[in-house]
C-alpha cells in the first residue's frame, strides 16, 4: 500500500511503465520502508526518499532529500559500483511527473541496477543456501572495506566515551515504556548496568581503539538484508548516509551487526565463520574486547525498533503480537550478550598437515570459539600479507618464540574475557606447551591439548595439495619436524586427547 500522506501521485505514476525511458518488467514492484520507496522496474531500481523527520534522520525538505541522495551515491558507489549509478531529478508539468526532465526539480530519485532478490543474503539464508564459505569470503571483503575506510581526527572523535554512550542512553530512555511488555525489569536493569559499567571501567580500552585508528567511516547497517551475491561476487550496499554517529564507529560495531543478525537466527556457526575470518585478516584480535558491548547494542536496537510497532495504530493486532514476540527475543539476546562466560584454552598440536586447522575450525564453529592460527599471527607480526609466502627470516628461533608469545598473550587475554580460544600451532616444543599450561593455571582457565596425527604419506599428500592457505609449510619440512618434535611429559599426557584425523575424529572431541 502506498502511504497516501507522502507524495502518492508521484509514486502512483512511478508504478506505470510509461514513466520510464526504458523497457520495464510488468508489473512494477514497490518496496516501501518507513523512509523510502524503491521501485523495481526490471533492469533498474529507483529509490525515492520520503519527506520525513525522525530526529536521527531528516528528509523533510527537497534540498535535504537531494543532499542525502547524493550522499547515498557517494557512500555506496565505491563499495558497490555496479549497483549505484546516478541521482536523477524529477520535474513536473501540470499533473505529469517526468524523470530527468528539464526545469525545476520537484523530487530526486537514486537510480540503481536491479539485482535479483534471491541474491540477497537474507533470501539465501531463508532458502538454506548461505554457507560458511560465503561467510568466510564476506569476512575477507569487510576486512578489505574497513582497511580502506577513511579515518581522521573528526571521525575518531566519535570514538570518545561521551559520544558512544549517547546512543546507548537514548536507547534505554526510549524503551522504558516496554518494561513489563516485551522486556523484563531485570533484563532492562542488567543490560543498562553492563553498558554503564563498561563505559566507566573501559575508558583506557576505548581510548586505545581511537589511538589505533579503529574508529572509521564504516557501513553502519551491515546485516543480511544489505549484502548480496551478484555477478559472482559479494557486494555490500545501503551504507548509512543520513547519520554520522551511525557510520563513524568502531569497526567492531559493523562486525557485531552481522554476527548478531546470524546468532539471532540461530546460526552461530555462520557468525563464527565470518568473525574469525575477519579478525584473522585484520589482526584486530584485541578488538574482541569491545565486541560484547556492540553485540548487545545491535540486538537492543532491533528490539527497540520492533517495539515501536506496538504503539502504531495502523499496525494490525496480529502483527503487533508477532512484533512483541520478536522484540522480546531481541531484548533477551541483548541481555544475554552482557553475561560473561567461563573462558577456556584449547591447544592444537601436531605436525604440519595433520589436520590441526580443520579440527580447530570445526571446533570454533561448534563452540563459538576464537580460532588463533600461528601462521596468521606470525605474518601480522612480520607485517606481510597473509597470502604472501614468508622467507626464512619468519622461521628463526627468535621469531618462533615471538609468535608463540603473542599467540599465548592473545589467548589468555580473550579467555579471561570469557571467550573459548583455540591456539592453532604445532606446539611441538615442551617449553611452548609449559608456558601455556602455566599461564592457564595462573588465571584459573581450563586447558586441554588436542594432538592431531595421520600417517606420514597422508601428511605429505595433504601438504603437496595445499593451495591458497596462510601456512607456508611444505612436505619437505616433515622429516625435520618429526625428528625435532618433543614428546608430551607425564603431566601433559593428562591434558592430551589424540585424534587420528584419517578417522571420524568428531566423535572423540
Amino acid at each position: 500500500m502506498i502511504d497516501k500522506t507522502i507524495n502518492s501521485p508521484l509514486i502512483e505514476q512511478m508504478m506505470q511503465p510509461g514513466f520510464y525511458p526504458h523497457p520495464v518488467t510488468e508489473p512494477i514492484q514497490m518496496i516501501q520502508t518507513h523512509v523510502s520507496y524503491v521501485l523495481l522496474t526490471g533492469n533498474y531500481a529507483y529509490k525515492v526518499k520520503k519527506s520525513v523527520n525522525f530526529g536521527f534522520l531528516d528528509f523533510s525538505t527537497l534540498e535535504r532529500r537531494q543532499h542525502f541522495c547524493l550522499e547515498e551515491l557517494r557512500m555506496n558507489q565505491p563499495i558497490a559500483p555496479e549497483i549505484y549509478l546516478e541521482v536523477l531529478p524529477i520535474t513536473q508539468t501540470a499533473n505529469q511527473y517526468i524523470l530527468q526532465g528539464t526545469g525545476e526539480p520537484v523530487e530526486y530519485a537514486l537510480k540503481m541496477c536491479q539485482f535479483p532478490q534471491e541474491t540477497l543474503f537474507i533470501t539465501m539464508f531463508e532458502q538454506g543456501k548461505l554457507t560458511t564459505n560465503h561467510m568466510e569470503e564476506l569476512g575477507r571483503i569487510v576486512a578489505h572495506f574497513h582497511a580502506k575506510a577513511q579515518t581522521n581526527d573528526y571521525i575518531r572523535s566519535f570514538g570518545e566515551v561521551e559520544k558512544i554512550r549517547e546512543a546507548f542512553d537514548q536507547n534505554y530512555q526510549q524503551t522504558e515504556a516496554y518494561i513489563g511488555k516485551s522486556q523484563t525489569q531485570q533484563q532492562y536493569e542488567e543490560t543498562k548496568q553492563f553498558t554503564d559499567t563498561f563505559f566507566e571501567q573501559q575508558q583506557e580500552l576505548l581510548a586505545t581503539r581511537r589511538e589505533n585508528n579503529w574508529i572509521r567511516e564504516c557501513h553502519g547497517d551491515l546485516h543480511l538484508r544489505n549484502i548480496c551475491l551478484w555477478n559472482d561476487k559479494i557486494q555490500l550496499f545501503d551504507r548509512i548516509e543520513f547519520n554520522e554517529p551511525f557510520r563513524f564507529v568502531d569497526v567492531m560495531y559493523d562486525i557485531a551487526f552481522a554476527v548478531m543478525d546470524l546468532e539471532a537466527r540461530e546460526r552461530k556457526d555462520l557468525g563464527n565463520a565470518f568473525l574469525n575470518t575477519y579478525i584473522e585478516q585484520t589482526g584486530d584480535w584485541e578488538g574482541l574486547q569491545v565486541l560484547p558491548l556492540y553485540l548487545s547494542r545491535q540486538a537492543y536496537v532491533r528490539a527497540k525498533v520492533t517495539s515501536f510497532l506496538l504503539d502504531d495504530p495502523a499496525v494490525p493486532e496480529a502483527a503487533k503480537q508477532e512484533a512483541a514476540t520478536t522484540a522480546a527475543a531481541y531484548y533477551r539476546l541483548a541481555w544475554e550478550y552482557t553475561k560473561t562466560n567461563q573462558g577456556q584454552i584449547i591447544l592444537m598440536s601436531g605436525l604440519s598437515g595433520s589436520g590441526k586447522s580443520t579440527v580447530a575450525r570445526y571446533l570454533a564453529r561448534h563452540l563459538g570459539a576464537i580460532h588463533l592460527r600461528s601462521d596468521a599471527v606470525r605474518k601480522h607480526l612480520a607485517g606481510i600479507p597473509l597470502d604472501q609466502s614468508g622467507g626464512n627470516e619468519l622461521y628463526t628461533p627468535a621469531m618462533n618464540q615471538k609468535t608463540y608469545d603473542r599467540l599465548l598473550q592473545l589467548g589468555i587475554l580473550l579467555a579471561r574475557k570469557g571467550f573459548p580460544v583455540i591456539l592453532d600451532a604445532k606446539y611441538d616444543r615442551q617449553s611452548f606447551r609449559a608456558d601455556a599450561i602455566a599461564q592457564a593455571q595462573t588465571h584459573q582457565l581450563p586447558l586441554k591439548i588436542l594432538y592431531c596425527t595421520a600417517p606420514t604419506e597422508v601428511l605429505r599428500d595433504r601438504l603437496s595439495s595445499r593451495t591458497g592457505d596462510v601456512s607456508d609449510a611444505t612436505a619437505d619440512l616433515l622429516t625435520h619436524q618429526q625428528a625435532t618434535t618433543e614428546p608430551f611429559t607425564d603431566i601433559e599426557q593428562s591434558l592430551v586427547t589424540e585424534l587420528d584425523t584419517t578417522q571420524d575424529w568428531s566423535l572423540v572431541i
